[in-house]
């Protein structure tokens, strides 16, 4: 049978399986396993669907991945994320649209010790929509500036995203931690820029709130010690030289276990469902990495992902043209497909491609976690938009869209200063470096 008639085929079906709303690694792992039969033998393909599972869990690499994970979920239960909040608000909430920037700056400070855009989202939901609410935000801006405040959690490190991409392409982990902490940062000036605008053109939608006396905002911010102690704990370690990526995540994981019981946040039963539901975060992202490793497999054997690489390389439009025709593909995936996904499926591809045409892998990491973020926010899908829809069930996900709709012109604006100064990208790390 024709390998391109089988790919294109491929591709089609996996699409098909997810618009029937089939979990995308289980929809990789049927075309993945399906597609190599076909063009190779049922025996070999099976023997293939037997290994590969176990070999991708008991790859040491990939441990980082849940060490991360239950190191948010301790800090979440612990009342980290609320602590930063409250010490944000003491000191923004007086300024008109304060109490959206101190939801930005708790969603960011919680990304330091998170490192998942949902959870970020899901967390802040239960701590900053209520005052939201309560101070007399409105329904489309409260939701929309939490959404967009969540996806600072892949970009700010340690990030899952930038795991996954550093194993994936062999990019050191740590150089792409410190690239992603400028752009991080510029992200939340530039949300904050975009509550002010906001707040200057339409008042109504954000009203100043009372302004704390300094004895409250130092004593606010009494508690935030722990989050900047695990952080620094985490990241100041790695680049101490005290311990590897890997080995930091564990760290990560044991820290925040021994700051909530010290400060006696955490409990038996509150550990165990810290622990279920790390495994339950991880088995997830496992699932789509299977399912990915699968469908590769079935690219290569079919010699998609090559053909896919020469047509790209050979585009008569310049290295700059082919990153905005990448950018605009991924742009389109964003809407369909979840950012796991989207990693694991087209970084094997495009990864070569823009080596080749002289980018540089660490400030790619950087462009392909922002670009994959605006999935998160955009329609149809939009990951943290249906998480919030999910626990605030009176307001529409077209609220939230139209609350939305000016951080993702912000972000495409970030996104744009970024192609154009690769610098602040770059610059930071290889200073470190």
């Amino acid at each position: 049978m024709d390998k391109d008639l089988v790919a294109l085929g491929g591709f089609v079906l996996l699409f098909v399986l997810m618009a029937l709303r089939v979990p995308v690694g289980i929809a990789m792992g049927i075309v993945g396993i399906g597609g190599f039969a076909l063009v190779n033998d049922v025996t070999p393909a099976l023997s293939l669907l037997a290994r590969s599972p176990f070999s991708t869990v008991s790859d040491f690499n990939f441990s980082i991945i849940p060490m991360f994970i239950l190191m948010g979920t301790f800090a979440a239960t612990s009342g980290m994320s609320a602590e930063l909040f409250r010490a944000s608000q003491a000191w923004l909430g007086h300024l008109r649209g304060g109490l959206a920037i101190s939801t930005i700056s708790a969603c960011a400070g919680f990304a330091a010790i998170n490192g998942s855009s949902v959870a970020t989202a899901a967390t802040m939901t239960q701590v900053a929509l209520p005052e939201l609410r309560k101070a007399g935000y409105s329904p489309g801006l409260s939701t929309g500036v939490i959404a967009a405040g969540g996806t600072l959690g892949i970009m700010i490190p340690p990030s899952v995203i930038f795991v996954l991409y550093g194993i994936m392409t062999q990019t050191d982990i740590g150089q792409l931690f410190i690239a992603g902490i400028v752009p991080g940062l510029l992200g939340v000036a530039m949300y904050v820029a975009t509550v002010r605008i906001i707040g200057a053109r339409d008042p109504s939608h954000m009203p100043a709130g009372p302004r704390h006396g300094w004895a409250e905002r130092f004593a606010a911010l009494k508690d935030v010690w722990a989050t900047l102690l695990l952080f620094l704990f985490v990241i100041g370690g790695m680049y101490g030289g005290l311990f590897t990526v890997t080995e930091a995540a564990s760290m990560g994981a044991v820290g925040a276990l021994l700051i909530g019981l010290v400060r006696r946040r955490l409990n038996g039963p509150q550990i165990m469902r810290c622990l279920v539901d790390a495994l339950r975060t991880t088995a997830s992202i496992f699932m789509v990495v299977i399912g990915a490793f699968l469908f590769g497999y079935f690219l290569t054997i079919t010699q998609t992902t090559q053909k896919l690489i020469d047509l790209l390389v050979h585009l008569p439009i310049g290295p700059y043209g082919v990153l905005v025709v990448i950018l605009g593909v991924y742009f389109i995936l964003g809407a369909i497909m979840d950012e796991l996904a989207m990693i694991l499926l087209t970084v094997p591809i495009v990864f070569p491609v823009m080596t080749t045409l002289g980018f540089d892998p660490v400030w790619f990491g950087v462009i392909i976690v922002m670009t994959v973020t605006l999935g998160l926010i955009c329609p149809p899908v939009g990951m943290n938009v249906f998480v919030i829809n999910s626990m605030a069930r009176d307001v529409s996900l077209e609220t939230i869209y139209r609350g939305v709709a000016p951080f993702i012109v912000s972000d495409i604006l970030r996104l744009a200063v970024l192609c154009v100064f690769p610098a602040l990208a770059i610059w930071l790390p290889k200073t470190m470096g």
